[in-house]
């Protein structure tokens, strides 16, 4: 271990550096509170590490992406959601055995009380579908709240199986139809297009297309290190919160804009752009004037600085779906057409502004007819693996302590509290 050498007012502090096993390098400031007085102020916590992880790596710059080690680009291909699920939270695939035993178990638990049924029916019809979510998960706390020690493992299963129920019947609710109970003989992604697209009394007939296109979508979404989403699971779990609790919480962070709302924001930039009825080109040209506030979104990405891995292996997934469904949408011709223009155009080429994750995914859901509204809740229902083995590896971290972020006061200095008839 070698060190970090900090000059402050005359002093010399000594502060440990550490590396990842990619090379990360990590100055440890945890002491330097103490020892001088002083702390970092890092807006945004783009250069603070809250933690160490086995979980997921990400190399921006280069553009990749791994869970447990394993490369996105594999995952997607050979693999399943339900698989991928189990590496996130125990750290290898599963053998053969593990993964009947854990399929079986996702089945299992995939209906809920039938009493929660009655929350459902207590929202407004135009309740937005994560606002469901989250209160729902939160809800599950009160059905199973056993001692954690007892309960945690069958908890993350309980989890990952219901949240697709809860997700699917807050989609009947805001359309006013009956909701489809879980089918035994489905598997994970099957079962949640089933319970979305079935009506009683009519055949449903599921396209194996389109489970696989599911099944990619959730693996790509299912982890990506210190988002604000993870974070939140994390922090709210430092303090010991139930995990349904802390669940429920990064359900609310990932609702925001700028986090899971991307894709969401995808399509009404492409509505936005079917209704001026000017064609795309002028909104091309306005998303170039470094003088118009306009941006393209779907394109770039805060952390892949030269491609989105993802977004490549969305690209051709996409093109299948739309091929094998044949859809005509005005929407989705806009997108193409703007795919095209910014990976051929010299301006988004030259800046790396390239169809990111966001970009594809809403076009898929939106071919594979899942409502906008409920682009956040897709994003949540794959993001869950991912916190769960995020609140899992903090739990069974005995270093861990409560987070507790500080802050730099820039406020009043002290005053004199002044009588309202003198103010």
């Amino acid at each position: 271990m070698t060190s970090a050498r900090l000059h402050l007012d005359g002093k010399d502090y000594e502060l440990p550096v550490v590396r990842g096993s990619e090379g990360e390098t990590g100055i440890v400031i945890d002491q330097l509170r103490s020892s001088s007085g002083a702390i970092t102020l890092d807006p945004g916590f783009t250069s603070t590490g809250a933690c160490r992880s086995a979980i997921t790596f990400i190399d921006g710059a280069k553009g990749i992406l791994r869970y447990r080690g394993y490369p996105i680009e594999q995952l997607a291909e050979h693999s399943d959601f339900a698989e991928v699920a189990y590496l996130l939270l125990y750290g290898e695939l599963p053998t053969q055995e593990q993964s009947a035993a854990f399929r079986a178990d996702l089945t299992y638990h995939s209906m809920i009380h039938e009493d929660m049924k009655k929350f459902f029916e207590g929202f407004p019809p135009n309740a937005h579908p994560m606002a469901i979510l989250s209160a729902m998960v939160a809800s599950l706390s009160t059905y199973y709240p056993g001692t954690e020690e007892e309960s945690n493992e069958i908890n993350f299963v309980r989890l990952i199986a219901k949240v697709r129920t809860l997700a699917a019947y807050a989609y009947k609710k805001s359309i006013g139809q009956p909701t489809i109970y879980p089918r035994n003989d489905l598997s994970y992604c099957a079962n949640f297009l089933h319970m979305m697209f079935a009506v009683p009394a009519e055949e449903y007939v599921i396209n194996p297309v389109l489970v696989r296109a599911l099944n990619m979508l959730l693996i790509l979404h299912a982890d990506h290190e210190q988002n604000c989403s993870t974070s939140t699971v994390r922090m709210v779990g430092s303090s010991r919160a139930n995990i349904f609790a802390s669940i429920s919480s990064g359900i609310c962070a990932l609702w925001g804009p700028l986090h899971g709302g991307a894709n969401q924001a995808v399509l009404e930039m492409l509505q936005m752009i079917a209704d001026d009825g000017s064609g795309y080109q002028k909104w091309i040209d306005r998303a170039k004037d470094k003088d118009d506030s306009f941006r393209l979104m779907g394109f770039g990405h805060r952390v892949y600085k030269n491609y989105d891995p993802r977004a490549t292996i969305l690209r051709k997934m996409a093109a299948d779906v739309l091929d094998e469904l044949g859809v005509s949408d005005p929407l989705l011709d806009i997108a193409r057409d703007l795919e095209r223009v910014a990976l051929e155009d010299e301006y988004f080429v030259e800046r790396n502004l390239y169809p990111n994750v966001d970009f594809y995914s809403g076009i898929l859901y939106r071919a594979m007819g899942i409502p906008t509204n409920m682009f956040t809740v897709m994003f949540a229902i794959g993001r869950l693996p991912g916190w769960l083995a995020h609140w899992k590896e903090l739990r069974e971290d005995d270093s861990s302590r409560i987070y507790r972020p500080r802050q730099i006061y820039t406020g009043y200095t002290e005053r004199t509290y002044q009588p309202i008839e003198s103010r």
